[in-house]
């Protein structure tokens, strides 16, 4: 009789432990970090920031997630997932600035805060976007960089992600307003091409503007991907020399091409405090405690305040240039 009472006892004590340790374990709010496409540097990157923020934070968690493929229509499938999971906050990097617009004012409705960074939703699609810096500023950066790489003379091209990829539409835009200055009457823009963030498809276009302009001096390629894609194209190439490539890259990825002479200056922002900066904004809000509107200074940790502008925008910071001089202290890093 004894030993039945124990039993009951302990099966009691299982049971409330249980309860208790999922109650004390599960995270209070949960994040869906939603990339382009899985298996790329610069997001991988960005996911380490995002679970430093929610270890910062503490009780949340943050669930990394993206399609195989750079489409608007495997994204929605993907944000269709975390809605059957009820996550609190969806974060976007986005393939397409109109298309997921249904799709993530579906999520609003069920009560999920929606926020896009990197590459921006429309508007009406989100709460809020976190540029990962000033459009303006991407946008000359590159064109300057291609001129410093070039001498300031010769044909060039831009190799870039997806056609309707916002950051990138956007940068190419601020490019085409710094070429119209007069210090670049040397240069001769020749053509524009898409790689859709995919490697080989990168590589491929490379390989075509090569064969279609054989004078061609420079490459501005304003995504990780496609920057590395075609510096590997002027190695393989035998063009190291002829042919320098610029844009957008992450350091522990093209320290080899800086080093063989593919090229001779690029850059990026950090990728960590950008999925870092999204985890926190998303925190913020989705703990009612912002709305991500235009004026409102958000704090986000060791990031400061992130302010508001015009469109519920904000900028995180500028582009950091990297050349000879250090990329090997940064290739360490990211």
């Amino acid at each position: 009789m004894k030993f039945n009472k124990i039993l009951k006892l302990l099966a009691t004590f299982i049971i409330f432990f249980n309860v208790f340790s999922l109650n004390a374990f599960s995270a209070e709010m949960r994040i869906g970090l939603v990339v382009k496409a899985l298996g790329i540097g610069f997001f991988e990157a960005a996911a380490d920031g995002a679970n430093q923020a929610a270890d910062e934070i503490g009780n949340i968690e943050v669930i990394y997630t993206g399609p195989a493929t750079t489409t608007a229509e495997a994204q929605i499938e993907v944000i269709n997932s975390l809605i059957a999971q009820k996550v609190d906050a969806i974060a976007i990097s986005a393939n397409d600035r109109d298309a997921l617009v249904p799709i993530t004012k579906k999520a609003m409705q069920r009560g999920i805060t929606v926020i896009s960074w990197d590459s921006g939703i429309a508007k009406e699609g989100r709460m809020m976007n976190l540029d990962p810096s000033n459009k303006s500023l991407i946008g000359s950066s590159n064109i300057k960089w291609a001129f410093n790489s070039m001498g300031g003379e010769g044909e060039f091209a831009i190799l870039s992600a997806t056609s309707q990829s916002t950051n990138q539409n956007a940068w190419i835009e601020e490019m085409k307003k710094e070429f119209s200055k007069s210090k670049y009457a040397n240069m001769k823009w020749v053509d524009t091409v898409y790689g859709d963030d995919l490697f080989d498809k990168s590589y491929q276009e490379a390989l075509g503007l090569f064969k279609k302009f054989p004078n061609l001096k420079a490459i501005i390629a304003p995504t990780t991907v496609g920057i590395a894609a075609s510096a590997k194209a002027v190695e393989d190439k035998g063009l190291i020399g002829k042919v320098y490539v610029t844009g957008l890259g992450l350091p522990s990825e093209m320290k080899a091409f800086v080093k063989n002479g593919s090229v001779k200056q690029f850059g990026i922002w950090n990728p960590i405090d950008l999925g870092y900066s999204a985890i926190y904004l998303s925190y913020q809000i989705a703990s009612k405690k912002f709305k991500g509107k235009t004026g409102e200074c958000i704090p986000a940790g060791r990031m400061g305040k992130i302010c508001v502008e015009d469109d519920n925008n904000a900028a995180m910071a500028d582009p950091f240039i990297f050349d000879k001089s250090n990329i090997d202290k940064f290739s360490k890093i990211f």
